[in-house]
Order: structure tokens, then sequence, then C-alpha cells
């Protein structure tokens, strides 16, 4: 069950938006949840998706009612990087704009879709089957690395790395001013935020999040920033975006957590996944995969004046 307390941002909305919003479900997949019986509010049943919520209750969503969601199919235009592949895994390198997998909003064009077209064999891979192979995030606003299993074995292995930290990610960024401290760790919880529903925050009741950075150059013109690297110790929805944004050094071209800065010409947030590395599912051998800077952000750089 997924329980969640009513916040003040959500005061007054309409329990078929809450759910939809709790279970990353469609409104109308919201409607037959609650039809279905899936959901409690302050522990009683609720009867209709229309009755209008408090800041305060308690609401209750059983995953299991949720509706059979409709299955990804392979879209063979979908336009993704490989950088390596064999039985095990595939080593994606996704630009910028491409939803990973299947969600409320995008169910068409997805990179699930352009890898079941090049990779049949991934379908019903883990098991979630709207996420078939896909074992850690990548924002679609950000480019860059993204490993896929290709087996249920490769997949299980996979994801107890992710969970115990032992694989690990760096990302290259590009922030507002400049640190105080030129290395440090953000420990700080991550979770909804409880002024827009939409955003995550750092919350005290969120999932413990760490965000290691290093500064590693700073640029004055057309405006102070700085780029950084970033190594994530967890993986939360957002993490390192809302991490910078509360130190007070969002990253540049951030249009939800850039706290309203000017975007300095990018068309999203300069966040790139450059490195990957994970004990291999099947040989056990460390591997280490890169990817040079994607051409939108590299473009920029070379026009910025240190």
């Amino acid at each position: 069950m997924i329980t969640e307390v009513l916040p003040s941002a959500l005061d007054g909305q309409r329990l078929d938006r809450v759910v939809a919003l709790i279970g990353d479900l469609s409104r109308s997949a919201a409607a037959q949840t609650i039809k279905a019986g899936g959901v409690e509010v302050d522990g009683e049943p609720a009867i209709s998706g229309k009755v209008r919520l408090t800041e305060g209750q308690t609401v209750r969503v059983d995953p299991a009612a949720f509706p059979a969601p409709d299955l990804p199919s392979p879209e063979s235009d979908v336009e993704f990087g490989v950088i390596y592949e064999d039985d095990a895994i595939i080593v994606v390198d996704k630009p910028a704009g491409l939803v990973v997998h299947p969600g409320a909003g995008n169910l068409d064009g997805t990179l699930v879709s352009g890898l079941l077209a090049r990779y049949a064999d991934i379908e019903g891979v883990g098991d979630d089957p709207v996420r078939p192979g896909i074992v850690h995030r990548l924002d679609a606003g950000s480019s860059g690395l993204l490993v896929v299993a290709r087996t249920d074995d490769a997949a299980d292995v996979l994801i107890a790395q992710f969970s115990d930290h032992s694989a690990t990610r760096r990302y290259d960024a590009l922030v507002w001013g400049v640190p105080e401290a030129p290395h440090g760790i953000i420990d700080a919880p991550v979770g909804r935020s409880k002024s827009d529903p939409l955003k995550m925050a750092v919350v005290a009741n969120g999932r413990p999040a760490r965000t290691d950075y290093r500064v590693v150059g700073s640029y004055t013109s057309p405006a102070l920033v700085s780029r950084l690297e970033c190594r994530l110790e967890t993986g939360r929805t957002h993490q390192i975006r809302v991490h910078l944004s509360s130190i007070n050094h969002p990253l540049v071209g951030d249009p939800i957590y850039g706290q309203r800065r000017p975007n300095l010409g990018l068309t999203r947030p300069f966040l790139h996944a450059a490195e990957l590395a994970f004990d291999h599912p099947t040989t056990g051998e460390r591997v280490t995969f890169t990817s040079p800077l994607a051409t939108d952000l590299q473009e920029w750089l070379d026009k910025a004046e240190a």
C-alpha cells in the first residue's frame, strides 16, 4: 500500500487527481483504481473520485488495484545511441528530451519503445512490464549513459548494485554561481514538495539522498557559473537538480528547479550522465563506460568565457 498524508498544496483537490499523483497514473486509471476498491481515505473505502479532500487527510492506494497498463510497443523511429551491448546488457547514450519509459502523459515515443524495436528479447525482463530492462533513472531532460538489462538475472544483479551503491555514476553539471566549498556532500532527504506536489524538494520526511559534488571550473560570461562533477550515492527522482537548488546553486537551464533564473540560451537543464561503472552481471568484471558531453552542452561551453 502507498500511504500519503495530504499536503497543503493539494487541499481542495479531487481524490482522482490525488490518486493520479500518488500512483503516477492517468486520471482515467486513477478513477478505475478507485472504482475497483483500491483507495481508502482516512481508513474508509473511497467510492467516488469526485470528492474533494482537505489537508491532513490520509489517502491509501493499493497498487494491486491499478488497471492493467497499456504495454509499450516497438517503435523503430526512436533515436538513441548504443555504446556497448552483449547478451546480458545494453549501454545506451540517451539524448536529452527522450523519456525513458511510458508514464502518465508519455505512452509513446519512449526509449523503451525504441529498445523493443532493436532488442525484442528485453520484453518481459524485470518486474514491471511497462519498464522492461530498466534498472535505474535518467531524467528526460538529461543526456548520457543508462544501462539496460537483457535478462532477468542481469536485472536482479544490476538493481542490487544500484541499491547498495556499488554501481557508480558521474554527472557533468553547470550551476549558477560558485559554491563556497570546492568539494562537498549534500546529505538531505528528498520527497514530494509540500508547496507543489508536481515537484520534488528537500523535505524532512523524504527519502535519504546524498550527492557528492566537486567544482572543476568556472566561467564569468555570459554569467558567473561553475562546472561541477556530481556523483550519486542514491538515486532519487530529480536528486541532483533538487540538491543543487537547495544550496542556492541550481542547474543552468533548469525550468523547474532553476529558481526562475534565465536559461542563458539552454533549452534544458545542463546535466549529462558522463560515466557509469558497475560489476558486469555475468562476468563479475568491473566495467566503466564514458560519454562525451552532449553536443548542445559542449557548444555552450565553447562560447563561454572563463
